[in-house]
């Protein structure tokens, strides 16, 4: 079930005319051969045609996965290997090109099936932990960063992958000790220097921060990261042409500026506020 032709999946005209039929109810899931259906969504699960990458495979997969619950258990652990062995890092590295749309729409599938992990515990440890050291590598080796592509929609790289992590973390399998393991490299993919984030992708990344907070993570680690922000930016600076610097400032900004809004309700986290505010002033 990799990227490979194969004559067990469908093109992707023809399964778009076949998602699109069950999407309008034409057709019921019961009707056609699921397996080779997912399957065929798999293979095309980069498509550069936006309606047939999100509005149907991406929509199709979270209606099959969460919504109905209709695959088994197998076919789910199959799915999971095949996104991590040929999907996930497909083209890794590049940047401008269309392959990020595998990889983006590849967490989102890992996600939803995370989540069905998280109700009905059917992956073991090994395959939890081998989730987690494919997506800190992705997370750290993905360069393509872009969020609305236009004429081809979204890409949304790190929100996307923002949203696995979030469901990693849930995993009861996920010790809480692993979580400064998790949180680095999420919080480094905030200070990128080659563009601006510009579609929430810091609210998304701050997801699975906080509920690592909400699940014992100590609030110290994020002080320590808040508190070493300003020298990491003043030792950057000699390093970078000034327009790169000043996206890297208006990156950390926004991100600080959003997590300060995301805990402001809290009083557990005031600790961490008070570092955010002593950052923000001396940027």
């Amino acid at each position: 079930m990799n990227r490979q032709s194969d004559k067990t999946v469908l093109c992707e005209n023809d399964l778009k005319v076949l998602l699109s039929e069950i999407k309008s109810g034409q057709k019921a899931w019961e009707d056609i051969d699921l397996v080779m259906a997912v399957r065929s969504m798999c293979t095309h699960i980069g498509s550069k045609d936006p309606v047939l990458r999100d509005k149907l495979i991406y929509t199709l997969f979270f209606q099959l996965i969460i919504e109905d619950n209709l695959l088994e258990s197998d076919l789910l652990k199959e799915m999971l290997q095949n996104c991590l062995n040929h999907l996930l890092f497909y083209g890794i590295g590049d940047k401008e090109t269309d392959t990020v749309f595998t990889r983006a729409f590849t967490t989102l599938l890992i996600a939803l099936i995370l989540f069905r992990d998280n109700e009905e515990d059917f992956l073991s440890q090994m395959e939890v932990d081998q989730v987690r050291d494919h997506l800190i590598r992705y997370i750290n080796e993905e360069k393509d960063v872009r969020g609305y592509v236009p004429e081809k929609g979204w890409a949304h790289s790190i929100a996307h992958v923002a949203d696995a992590f979030d469901e990693l973390i849930k995993n009861p399998k996920i010790n809480r000790d692993l979580y400064p393991e998790i949180l680095h490299p999420i919080w480094n993919k905030m200070f990128v220097t080659d563009s601006v984030y510009l579609h929430d992708e810091d609210e998304r990344v701050l997801t699975p921060i906080i509920e690592m907070l909400n699940r014992g993570l100590e609030s110290s680690k994020i002080e320590s990261l808040v508190d070493g922000i300003k020298l990491k930016l003043e030792r950057k600076k000699p390093e970078l042409d000034e327009e790169k610097y000043w996206l890297l400032v208006s990156n950390t900004k926004t991100f600080l500026k959003s997590f300060y809004i995301k805990i402001n309700h809290s009083s557990k986290y005031d600790s961490i506020r008070v570092s955010i505010e002593k950052c923000l002033g001396a940027l």
